[in-house]
């Protein structure tokens, strides 16, 4: 199975209109061997389930990894990859009963009678709740595979860990983050799988002109990354190919989950994924992060 996860966050978060080139992208990585597609409900209020669910009318069930979420059940930003950021309420629910409810409902938009794991989403502040019904609850249902987490919080993701079969952070292991350092020793020490999403920061380290971390890059984040893509530039490596490849260095990460929405983007975070980094490079680039 390929190391790259296809991110359905972008395609869900566009909604129906841009569902040719949605299906097109989904298309476009299944022939370029990801096997692992990881969706929740609250992007684009469930269009990316649906649109994930399309896809895998045409896929054996057998050969693909779908993952998929409870918990958070809206976004505050509608579309946090686009260009209007006016937030909203976001929403959550990790009681017991909605937890199976969404369960439920999720695999009716995916069109399975099983999912093969289900992260519980952002619980940071819910942790009670979580503990004493989310996860039972999912323990219970004979449709769902492995129970994980999925945050940005390395103290979720630690306090969790003994609770959950994998982790997804996301937004802590990057070329510009470390952040999750010791989690991911943890991780490695007790045999817990990890996930490591957003390796691009949400965009600047494969765009320069783009977010960081959903927000315009502070000036001096911008300008260690330039340096950086100047660095990688001297080694016969572009940055988004450095920045894909990043988090694999660590032996706990399995996969990097990466949001896609275009056959151009499957392609390239394809390439990248197997385009040697000289290990040169990684010590140079370790030596600009503190």
């Amino acid at each position: 199975m390929s190391a790259l996860v296809f991110g359905c966050g972008p395609i869900g978060a566009r909604g129906d209109a841009g569902w040719t080139e949605s299906m097109a992208a989904l298309s476009a990585a299944w022939a370029g061997g990801i096997r692992h597609f990881d969706t929740a409900p609250s992007y684009g209020d469930g269009t990316g389930e649906r649109l994930l669910g399309e896809a895998l009318r045409w896929w054996p069930r057998d050969e693909v990894v779908v993952s998929t979420k409870v918990g958070r059940v809206r976004m505050a930003i509608a579309d946090p990859y686009g260009t209007d950021t006016t937030r909203r309420e976001p929403s959550f629910d990790f009681t017991a009963t909605a937890v199976k409810r969404g369960v439920g409902a999720s695999l009716d938009r995916l069109g399975l009678d099983r999912v093969d794991t289900v992260f519980v989403h952002d619980p940071d502040d819910h942790l009670e709740v979580a503990l004493a019904e989310t996860f039972p609850a999912l323990r219970e249902l004979p449709e769902v595979g492995a129970v994980g987490v999925g945050t940005t919080s390395v103290a979720t993701a630690r306090a969790l860990l003994g609770v959950v079969d994998v982790v997804m952070i996301a937004n802590r292991w990057s070329l510009t983050r470390r952040d999750a350092a010791g989690l991911l020793d943890a991780c490695a020490t007790r045999g817990v799988e990890v996930l490591a999403a957003a390796p691009f920061d949400s965009g600047l380290l494969a765009d320069l002109g783009a977010k960081y971390l959903y927000r315009d890059a502070p000036a001096e984040v911008l300008a260690r990354v330039r340096v950086m893509a100047a660095m990688c530039e001297a080694h016969g490596v572009r940055l988004p190919q450095a920045a894909l490849r990043f988090p694999l260095r660590h032996p706990a990460v399995r996969r990097v989950v990466a949001g896609m929405r275009s056959t151009t983007e499957v392609r390239e975070n394809l390439a990248s994924l197997h385009t040697p980094v000289p290990e040169a490079l990684w010590a140079a680039l370790d030596q600009l992060v503190t």
